[in-house]
């Protein structure tokens, strides 16, 4: 069994739009930051922190956490092939310069506390790469299994419930985050990629003793 094709397709197309989303939202951050570095404007930098903090920050995360749900939901599975792993690598570590390295420069730009900063523009360049190459490995499926990579095995379908909950998460965290933290705060996601793992594991468990029943009564 697995994920249902309508749930499957719905979670496909939300992490394209968001991949999508979050590199046309980092070229834009190259492009504001050009503007300002050849004008001596600092509203570029003004304008691409807004759109930083209030709009690619969320499509970044929920990028990342609608690609982790593909793989937990369908036989790709989170260790059994290198383009799944090095997927997860690029997007941890896309997240992680987001957030320690391209932040705090554009927000010292926005405020003219820092000169022009050309370690902004490869940053940003780097980002719009990144999520390119990442389009590349979801399409060509390139490499091998990776040495822990088993048999694949097909999780059990998600109750209706679970496929909501999967599909909501994000934008509740924009709600969350949007009118009542005020900051980017992907806490639904997180709860449901943890939660995830621990329902599927229970549920493949009850699949499993259904079948071994079945098979008892027939023979």
């Amino acid at each position: 069994m697995t994920v249902t094709p309508a749930a499957r397709h719905l979670l496909v197309w939300m992490h394209v739009v968001t991949s999508v989303a979050w590199m046309s939202q980092a070229l834009a951050l190259f492009a504001l930051s050009v503007h300002s570095m050849s004008t001596g404007d600092d509203s570029g930098y003004a304008m691409a922190e807004l759109l930083d903090t209030r709009v690619l920050l969320h499509f970044a995360n929920a990028s990342a956490f609608t690609g982790l749900m593909l793989s937990a939901m369908t036989r790709w599975g989170y260790f059994q092939y290198w383009w799944v792993l090095v997927k997860f690598a690029v997007t941890l570590s896309q997240l992680y310069a987001g957030i320690f390295l391209l932040g705090p420069r554009l927000e010292a730009l926005a405020h003219g506390t820092r000169d022009a900063d050309p370690v902004l523009l490869g940053a940003t360049l780097l980002m719009v790469s990144a999520i390119a190459f990442q389009a590349w490995v979801s399409v060509a499926k390139p490499w091998r299994r990776t040495p822990w990579g088993t048999r694949p095995v097909r999780p059990p379908v998600p109750a209706a419930w679970v496929t909501g909950l999967v599909l909501l998460a994000p934008v509740l965290d924009y709600v969350l985050a949007t009118f009542v933290v005020g900051n980017p705060t992907p806490l639904f996601c997180v709860l449901v990629a943890l939660l995830y793992p621990l329902w599927r594991a229970r549920a493949s468990r009850r699949d499993g003793s259904d079948r071994v029943v079945a098979a008892r009564s027939r023979g």
